[in-house]
């Protein structure tokens, strides 16, 4: 059964940009946005060692990890050859430009941050 917990609105992530998601727990979240208006969600963890995926340069249906220039899928999460490994994918829908992602637990925010303002660069918190 899907959960889909309204994040932001496309506008609030930059175009071949992203957006971070602060969760309680699990690791953040990287909501990516292409030139092309796609909107992809990683777990915000390069599989190499580690490196914050929203930090990283998005280009295509990818992201460079900050750390290492690791070639990233957004469409699968998985490492371009010959680098090996996958970032965790989340389920990502856009409904008259309102991204929300599926599965998040409930509560999925902190209370004392939920109205941060993502156009200001802070997370979004979950």
């Amino acid at each position: 059964m899907s959960d889909w917990k309204v994040i932001c609105r496309v506008d609030d992530i930059p175009r071949l940009g992203a957006r971070k998601v602060t969760r309680k727990s699990g690791g953040d979240i990287a909501v990516f946005r292409t030139a092309a208006d796609r909107v992809f969600a990683l777990l915000d963890r390069c599989p190499h060692k580690g490196g914050p995926l929203s930090q990283g340069i998005v280009f295509g249906d990818s992201v460079a990890c900050p750390l290492h220039n690791w070639t990233i899928g957004l469409v699968d999460g998985c490492a371009s050859a010959p680098d090996v490994g996958c970032a965790q994918r989340f389920s990502v829908r856009v409904e008259d430009g309102t991204v929300a992602l599926d599965g998040l637990p409930d509560p999925w925010f902190e209370h004392d941050k939920a109205h941060v303002d993502v156009r200001q660069f802070e997370p979004i918190a979950v």
